[in-house]
């Protein structure tokens, strides 16, 4: 090989060294945050407002022919990512994990449980499927897998990175909206952060400064903002998740370094928002279960400003067992006891698997503990570890999830104490593949002897697509 050739290979193979890297880093972001020893499972990512609308042509490596990107229509591994310098408002934080969507297994549908006539009287289910656009495709498809049972809720995230995002991102809040009004018996339930900067390792002492000042009105305008653009878009009676799982140390908005200012900023933003004309919103109190660094009760800031009392609870940690989670001290029954004597509705914003694994048995109990506990709504969190559908590595719960909903529009037929369905260990549930973002063009056709590299959610973002490489550029015979 000529001294030629041989630096132009040296150069190629160190752009494939390059973007490997990249991708590795990427896809090691932080996913979890530890408090009071319970590992506590990070959020889904905040939104990004605007979705590119063509692949954009990378340049190929020196002396390869041109390579066209395929761009991403799913989501990648879990990733933090940080923000570009050059992006416009609304920013995107670094928020939380992405979700991320295998491709599709086969596997023969699952038998349908019989379905009741549709009631919007009725508990309510859904899942978190992704943020955005993708998020509202995605329900009609979870939909399909279910054998047409109907999910009611649609559930998102707001930012956290800075005020102006935690106002409602233009452009963000309006496909949601959208999809809410299409049937009356439809609810849109949107987390929203109490504080900016809400997961970059805020002290316990600035923390309790930022609460006071919330406590004293500093806030109010923020807050008021939100509330007038969710009325203007005609999403008056939103399910507002406002400053969940405080009683952790993930948030910037937790409760344990001053709970009594805690209180006050909880009661005061929903008196601001409340104040906004044509508003009705219900206001849901999500802990995460168990004790965490607080007790969740301590952090009640009363009947008055709460309307539902919601729970985050997942499969966590190794080996508790069900029974366990339910009798644990601020566990499940606890939760549904204090509801109970408050007279309030529960609700389970955020569940699923996590780190007992492909747990067929957790996903039957808990199934069971809603029928027999009727929560308001319950809204599984759909990417890995956590999901059914977008996450072929829990096959076994996966086919417990969809031999129990398939098909239900209304109050679950099975009791709470039927058998587990039988589950070959090897099957793997079929969620169909989720479809492109609905504002984006079709992906282009992977080219011949071309390798997708995977980079990560964020970055196939801004670049339009996947960064695709030649197997056979650095062949000898160039």
């Amino acid at each position: 090989m000529a001294p030629q050739q041989r630096r132009a290979r040296s150069r190629r193979l160190a752009v494939v060294a390059a973007a490997v890297a990249a991708s590795a880093a990427l896809a090691s972001g932080p996913g979890f945050a530890a408090g009071a020893g319970v590992v506590r499972v990070a959020d889904p990512p905040a939104p990004t407002p605007t979705v590119p609308t063509a692949a954009m042509t990378l340049p190929a490596p020196a002396g390869s022919d041109p390579v066209a990107p395929v761009p991403s229509a799913t989501p990648a591994a879990p990733v933090t990512p940080g923000v570009p310098a050059a992006a416009e408002v609304p920013l995107t934080p670094a928020e939380t994990a992405a979700p991320s969507v295998p491709p599709a297994p086969s596997v023969p549908p699952a038998p349908a449980a019989p379905a009741a006539p549709a009631s919007k009287d009725t508990p309510a289910f859904g899942a978190y499927l992704d943020y955005g656009a993708r998020g509202v495709a995605r329900i009609a498809e979870l939909s399909e897998w279910l054998d047409g049972a109907e999910l009611r809720v649609g559930h998102t995230y707001l930012p956290g990175d800075l005020w102006h995002n935690i106002e409602g991102p233009p452009g963000f809040l309006d496909v949601w909206a959208d999809w809410r009004l299409e049937k009356d018996d439809r609810m849109l339930v949107l987390n929203v952060p109490m504080m900016e900067r809400n997961e970059e390792g805020v002290s316990d002492e600035e923390v309790r400064g930022l609460l006071r000042q919330g406590a004293a009105g500093e806030f109010d305008h923020h807050f008021r903002a939100l509330a007038e653009r969710l009325v203007a878009l005609k999403v008056p009676d939103t399910v507002i998740v406002l400053g969940w799982e405080m009683n952790g140390i993930t948030y910037t908005h937790r409760c344990g370094p001053d709970p009594e200012a805690w209180k006050k900023y909880w009661n005061r933003i929903v008196s601001t928002m409340r104040s906004v004309p044509g508003q009705k919103f219900k206001f849901d109190f999500t802990p995460t279960r168990g004790k965490d660094a607080v007790p969740w009760t301590e952090c009640y800031p009363g009947d008055d400003t709460v309307d539902i009392l919601g729970m985050d609870s997942y499969d966590q940690p190794t080996g508790l067992s069900f029974d366990e989670q339910v009798k644990e001290p601020y566990g499940l029954q606890a939760h549904v006891d204090f509801a109970k004597s408050h007279g309030k509705p529960i609700s389970y914003p955020e569940w699923g698997l996590f780190r007992n694994g492909d747990n067929a048995e957790y996903m039957r109990r808990m199934l069971a503990w809603m029928d027999e506990h009727k929560p308001l709504y319950n809204t599984v969190t759909d990417y890995c570890p956590h999901g059914v559908w977008q996450c072929r590595q829990n096959p076994q719960a996966s086919a417990v999830y969809r031999s129990l909903l398939s098909g239900r529009t209304d109050e679950p037929s099975t009791p709470p104490t039927s058998p587990a369905p039988s589950v070959e260990p090897s099957v793997e549930p079929s969620p169909p593949a989720p479809s492109t973002d609905p504002t984006t063009e079709p992906p282009a056709e992977t080219p011949a002897n071309c390798t997708p590299m995977d980079l990560g959610d964020w970055v196939e973002y801004w670049i339009g697509g996947k960064l695709c490489f030649r197997l056979d550029w650095w062949s000898d015979d160039d």
